[in-house]
């Protein structure tokens, strides 16, 4: 039974929480022992000190979360590696000054102790992802980059509150705009017209949080810009246009002479773009095609997950980085990558069951307008998920790279192979691996063969011609 004990900040540690302990589990010793220091795994001495134990809980915080065991020597000293804590008491500086002395506190850490009886006890403490900026007692900032704590300074500490949404850059204010060039402009008129708002359109603004004060001076922010600005891609600094790549392959590399045309790049407003994209997107799809065994068929894609996630990454991404969205229609599957890691707490792991917003102010006004395009924070993963499976095709492969997230739709089916088979042999003489490959979307080609031999043993296909090489074997419903 797990011994964890939740920390949070508004608890008050005492004695009681430090007596907390389990034994180890079947296997765990030689689990740990084998365990590689890495993103989100950390070994270290009982002996370190507490100011550099608080470096690694600040970095781990600060990044993806991770796990510190204390009491575990480094894989390169020889003899006994799990030298623990004779007793509880012997963590206490540590946990003091990882949990009352980071600036600010990191909330709902989870502790515990496992008793290693007479080498004594491993604390493991487990830090999750935060929404928040951590710093050391020293005033010190890390971040994790594979197996190193790394220190930052500056504009790279603003840029991870940016990525974390601690700090919104959506409130960030544009000195090159006017307010009137807002007020004047016809998308702010338009907007409030469509929402029925009588006010005046400087109140309307200052009232929503899209004008930031600067020097006594009410200024358009970020947000601001993206909805109502006339050319929003030349007014920030940042880059914020959609660009849309049509690739004749199923391969990874992307190849100028894969290109079906040049890159389509979608300006404007985030409502303009998002209506543009669509367009495009669904008049690419509308000749778009894949072969199998020779016979052309389309790739089909349900609009309506399609639409989910192109607003998605628009939405939610990081309009700090210096980068577009890109939206590339392969073969086989279409990926699109929103710049920005994923904010808060949100991680690939948790994404479907957790909620939060990057730039609220920017899904607010949306979901404000008449037929908004987004619904509400959070569910439009889970719509494109449901309208996929709906036409039996995979759920979205969600991805987090360094300083992106790439959501994929695969023409993949969800029907068993062996299934996929047996449906195509009843209105077809023959199959062979790479029209199953093609019909399924799955490019493995002994996994597909594995389905093939288990059909075969029992006695539902048989080989064509029992003399044909291995890679020209063709299959049939048996007789």
């Amino acid at each position: 039974m797990s011994a964890y004990v939740i920390i949070t900040s508004k608890m008050k540690l005492d004695g009681d929480l430090m007596f907390e302990r389990r034994m180890p589990e079947e296997n765990e010793e030689l689990q740990l022992l084998s365990l590689k220091e890495d993103h989100f795994n950390d070994l270290k001495s009982k002996d370190i000190k507490p100011a550099k134990l608080q470096e690694s809980f600040v970095s781990f915080a600060n990044s993806d979360g991770g796990e510190l065991f204390v009491g575990i020597m480094d894989a390169k000293e020889n003899g006994e590696r799990i030298i623990g804590i004779t007793k509880p008491e012997d963590a206490n500086n540590f946990i003091s000054v990882l949990l009352e002395e980071t600036k600010p506190a990191v909330e709902n850490v989870e502790l515990e102790y496992i008793d290693f009886e007479d080498r004594g006890l491993i604390l493991h403490i487990s830090i999750p992802k935060s929404t928040q900026v951590h710093y050391t007692s020293q005033d010190e900032c890390f971040i994790r980059v594979n197996a190193e704590k790394r220190k930052i300074k500056g504009d790279r500490i603003l840029k991870l509150a940016y990525s974390k949404g601690s700090i919104p850059y959506e409130k960030k204010i544009v000195d090159i705009v006017e307010l009137e060039d807002i007020i004047e402009g016809p998308h702010l008129d338009n907007y409030m017209s469509r929402v029925g708002s009588k006010q005046d359109p400087k109140t309307f603004l200052r009232k929503q949080r899209l004008l930031t004060k600067f020097e006594d001076e009410l200024k358009p922010n970020v947000s601001c810009v993206l909805l109502f600005d006339e050319e929003p891609q030349a007014t920030l600094d940042t880059r914020c246009a959609i660009k849309v790549y049509r690739l004749k392959t199923t391969g990874n590399e992307y190849k100028r002479e894969l290109l079906a045309f040049e890159p389509k790049t979608i300006n404007g407003t985030i409502e303009e773009q998002i209506k543009e994209v669509k367009m495009i997107v669904n008049s690419i799809l509308n000749d778009a095609t894949f072969i199998v065994d020779g016979k052309t068929s389309k790739l089909l894609y349900p609009p309506d997950a399609l639409h989910e996630i192109l607003v998605n990454a628009v939405i939610h991404r990081d309009y700090s980085i210096n980068d577009d969205i890109h939206v590339k229609i392969f073969d086989n599957r279409i990926e699109i990558l929103s710049p920005g890691k994923l904010p808060g707490y949100i991680t690939v792991q948790n994404i479907y069951q957790e909620r939060y917003s990057r730039n609220p102010n920017l899904v607010r006004m949306l979901h404000n307008a008449p037929n908004p395009v987004n619904h509400d924070i959070g569910e439009g993963l889970d719509t494109a998920r449901n309208e996929l499976k709906k036409v039996g095709l995979v759920e979205p492969l969600i991805e987090e790279t360094d300083n992106a997230v790439v959501i994929t739709l695969r023409h993949e089916r969800i029907a068993t192979l062996e299934q996929i088979i047996m449906d195509y042999l009843q209105s077809n003489p023959y199959v062979t691996n790479k029209i199953v490959r093609e019909l399924s979307g799955n490019s493995d080609i002994n996994k597909v063969k594995q389905a093939l031999q288990r059909l075969r043993k029992e006695g539902k296909i048989q080989l064509v011609n029992s003399n044909a090489r291995k890679f020209d074997y063709k299959y049939e419903l048996t007789l």
